[in-house]
């Protein structure tokens, strides 16, 4: 029995040595940081690492994340200078930087970094007006991190940003801020296809004058050419006349060969008879004029005299000598045609081009 009951004393014993090591042995993570208390004072600061603690003296009070942390708080509601309620979402960002302060200065620092937030959040925004608070959101931001790190430094806390996840302003806010934004862009749209209509005019206008100026330009030029190359024609016709030494025949001639193209226009009602072609027909005037000079006669002797009957007799006469000195003006004008160059061509002769 004795036996026994030391054998128990040697397990409690060795138990009691065992959980008394294993309380005064601390491992402290990385980027973690341990409150040790002695007899319920503030001792000292565990960083990362193997510590020995002094059993039933030291007290392990708190770990503390030394990590930058995040932190989402619930949409909350603030009234904007023009009396308008919105819904303004916060993440905060920010790092423990003294465990003893994080521990003994606050009870819940992410608590009091909430209602910080939402204290200065009111403040900031309640002086602006609601179209200054959509637009203004990294002004807002700016002025919550300054405040909540000036505050929350003496927590130990250090705040390195805060941003605002969303404002939601009430409902029939938002439709009529979604008409004027239409409206807008309506409006903006109409001025860019007007602008764009402006400039396609006056390129288009630009076009023509230039097409125009162009046009223009290339009508004189063909004006002037065709000028010159009809005076350089005019030239050379007047030398090859001089040079084949064209009489009056070979001009009648021409004549005669475009007395044909005149006829066949219906509306020709006067021909212009060259005057070298006219003494080619003198012959017939001269036959009549023997019957003019008839008349007198008759008139001055009242009778019928034999010499009028020989003028009328004489007009066949005269016609066959017409005829004969029209072919011998003709048959002069071919001989002096081919004499200045040009081929002879029976068709022409005859009238027939």
């Amino acid at each position: 029995m004795p036996d026994t009951f030391v054998w128990v004393l040697i397990v409690v014993a060795a138990i009691f040595v065992i959980s008394t090591i294993a309380r005064a042995i601390r491992i402290v993570p990385q980027a973690q940081a341990f409150i040790v208390q002695r007899l319920g004072r503030y001792s000292r600061t565990l960083d990362a690492g193997l510590h020995l603690l002094v059993p039933f003296v030291d007290k392990v009070r708190a770990g503390v994340d030394l990590r930058e942390q995040v932190v989402s708080f619930a949409p909350q509601s603030v009234i904007t200078s023009d009396n308008l309620v919105v819904e303004i979402d916060t993440v905060i960002y920010f790092q423990v930087t003294e465990p003893k302060s994080a521990v003994y200065e606050i009870a819940n620092y992410i608590v009091g970094v909430e209602q910080l937030t939402v204290t200065t959040l009111r403040n900031v925004v309640g002086t602006m007006d609601l179209e200054q608070t959509l637009t203004s959101r990294d002004q807002i931001n700016g002025q919550l991190r300054g405040v909540l790190d000036e505050a929350t430094g003496k927590w130990g806390i250090r705040v390195n940003r805060v941003e605002l996840k969303t404002i939601e302003p009430p409902a029939s806010i938002k439709d009529s801020m979604e008409k004027q934004m239409r409206a807008e862009r309506d409006r903006r749209a109409a001025i860019l296809t007007a602008e764009g209509v402006k400039q396609s005019a006056i390129l288009t206008a630009e076009g023509d004058k230039q097409s125009a100026i162009l046009k223009a330009e290339g009508s004189a030029q063909a004006r002037i050419l065709e000028a010159e190359g009809q005076s350089r024609a005019i030239l050379q016709v007047f030398d090859a006349i001089h040079e084949g030494d064209a009489d009056s025949k070979l001009l009648a001639y021409q004549y005669l060969q475009m007395l044909p193209e005149i006829a066949k226009s219906e509306s020709s009602k006067i021909w212009f008879v060259p005057t070298e072609f006219t003494g080619a027909l003198k012959a017939i005037t001269a036959g009549f004029g023997q019957k003019e000079e008839a008349a007198p006669l008759k008139a001055a002797t009242g009778r019928k005299s034999t010499a009028q009957k020989s003028a009328l007799g004489d007009a066949g006469a005269a016609l066959a000598a017409a005829k004969a000195e029209l072919k011998s003006a003709t048959d002069d004008a071919t001989s002096s045609g081919r004499t200045s160059g040009r081929p002879f061509d029976p068709e022409i002769e005859k009238g027939l081009k």
